[in-house]
């Protein structure tokens, strides 16, 4: 359990900081190109984003779960079988997206776009590769080649882009050529995670042997594969998938109102600024599927000691808090934030409805990881899907009249049923109560008082302490400053009321000091909270 969980805590803590650099990247991307140049990074996208998530992270737990699962003599068999199903999956991809660019781009209602298509299309030539590697090292406990090649893909990925950009801008190129630089950016970034892995591989001396000739039936492999890399990548495909569909419905519905071409891929490239905000609000709820869901997993099924309950009940307990913190807190400081990051306050109040997403998703992420250690993985996409269905029709019924705001309703619509389907869907499975009234009173509670203190005091920031700072400075202290001051008061109240208790907090990264915060609070109080 020491290794495992070592090993789960080397991948999280490499998943943060692949999170955090691609949701960082996009601000000085979108300072670079404007919202303009950045409407037409996002429209290609989700593209790329669903492939890769796909294959170099779903189907490397796939791999490494066969592999496990198998006798050794067979992983080279195994191995091969999933090199050629995703040299052909990855293969034909590739051919959609390079030979159907200009249709797929004219269904966007952007033909220009094509050619960051084609470009973005190369990265899938990559994956075969990576997939294979990743699992290979996976499937033996060797997480440290997983976590750098992550690390190595997203840093490369994110030099490339942004001295790409910056070079092709400062040349004075369209905005199209500073997308299709960003987009070579990605294929870099992936090149550079393969390069990696195989020199790791090469020098990895107990590695398994690929030219094995052991028979392994093709067909139970591909089956297993596929089912499994769908189960453990299906939580971060939903969130792409969300945004391909505003890729093919915005602009088109905008420009169908009597918007302007030019201003609606200037809405759009606003309504985008959301998405490195949402991405940076779910680190915590990924990094909770990460490190708390393996303990679900090792402990589900228990006849004796400790089972898998508490651990779930503190998943969705953590889910909730911090994703309603990180949405409320975001949505109360937006105009500042928005300003801050993206030099204008355009489009702040669909962005404060669109930011009320990291709620949802933040519920939705462990929710997905514990059904799929469960072996539920058909309703669970079911419902995720039905949230998508729900997401592309709202956007058809509230975009042309609303503009950006109505995507941001229609995205927390599509997540707000899914959320509701899946935890009515795991309460038929598992009848657990997941949290008591005492625990929503006090994030109620917490959250009233959060507000009361911090929008006096932006309000008195805005208009009259920082007045005559030039306004992005202004945005700034004033942004940082709500944050110091609102980030403590939410915790000190959470952490007076003991709603967790000291022992959960040190199971989570960085727990250790809000115990300390706890107990100093309670000094006066006996017990170790509510669930000792």
């Amino acid at each position: 359990m020491k290794t495992f969980m070592k090993g789960a805590a080397m991948l999280a803590a490499a998943g943060i900081i692949v999170k955090l650099l691609s949701a960082v990247y996009r601000i000085p991307f979108q300072n670079l190109v404007g919202d303009k140049g950045f409407y037409i990074y996002q429209q290609v996208y989700p593209f790329i984003g669903i492939m890769t998530v796909w294959t170099s992270s779903g189907f490397a737990v796939a791999l490494s779960k066969i592999l496990a699962d198998r006798d050794r003599s067979e992983a080279g068999g195994i191995m091969r079988i999933a090199f050629l199903y995703l040299a052909v999956l990855s293969g034909l991809s590739f051919l959609i997206l390079f030979a159907g660019a200009d249709i797929i781009t004219g269904w966007m209602g952007d033909r220009a776009l094509a050619p960051l298509l084609r470009t973005g299309a190369a990265v899938l030539l990559l994956m075969p590769f990576l997939s294979v590697l990743k699992g290979a090292f996976q499937a033996h406990g060797k997480m440290g080649p997983v976590a750098g090649a992550q690390i190595a893909e997203q840093a490369v990925r994110v030099t490339v882009i942004l001295a790409g950009t910056w070079i092709v801008i400062s040349a004075g190129a369209s905005l199209y050529a500073a997308g299709r630089a960003a987009m070579w950016g990605t294929v870099a970034g992936e090149l550079a995670g393969v390069l990696l892995l195989f020199f790791l591989f090469g020098k990895w001396q107990g590695r398994p042997d690929a030219r094995s000739r052991t028979a392994v039936p093709v067909w139970p492999v591909a089956k297993e594969l596929t089912a499994v890399s769908l189960a453990a990548s299906l939580s971060s495909l939903i969130l792409l998938f969300f945004q391909l569909i505003d890729s093919f419905t915005m602009f088109n519905l905008i420009t169908a109102s009597g918007t302007p071409r030019e201003a609606a891929m200037e809405a759009k490239g606003v309504y985008d600024r959301g998405q490195p905000l949402v991405q940076m609000g779910i680190l915590i709820a990924s990094t909770l599927s990460l490190t708390i869901v393996p303990l679900v997993a090792a402990h589900t099924g228990k006849k004796s000691g400790r089972t898998a309950e508490p651990f779930v009940q503190l998943a969705w307990r953590i889910a909730f808090l911090f994703g309603w913190a990180a949405a409320l807190g975001l949505i109360l400081v937006m105009p500042f934030v928005n300003e801050m990051l993206f030099e204008t306050r355009s489009g702040s109040g669909a962005l404060m409805i669109f930011s009320l997403q990291i709620f949802w998703l933040s519920l939705i992420l462990p929710l997905t990881a514990v059904l799929q250690g469960l072996g539920r993985v058909k309703w669970p996409a079911l419902i995720l899907f039905a949230g998508l269905a729900l997401k592309a029709a709202a956007n058809v019924l509230l975009v042309p009249g609303l503009g950006i705001a109505g995507a941001a309703i229609a995205g927390n619509a599509g997540f707000a049923a899914a959320t509701a389907g899946l935890v009515v869907y795991f309460k038929r499975i598992w009848p657990v109560r997941l949290a008591d009234n005492r625990f929503y009173k006090t994030i109620i509670g917490a959250s009233i008082l959060m507000a009361a203190v911090i929008v006096p005091w932006m309000l008195l920031s805005d208009i009259w302490l920082f007045d005559g700072l030039p306004s992005r400075l202004a945005a700034v202290l004033t942004g940082l400053s709500t944050v110091a001051i609102g980030a403590p008061i939410f915790l000190g109240a959470v952490a007076k009321s003991r709603i967790l208790s000291e022992k959960e907090w040190y199971l989570l990264p960085g727990g250790r000091r809000l115990a300390a915060l706890q107990l100093f609070l309670n000094q006066d109080k006996k017990g170790s909270g509510p669930n000792e």
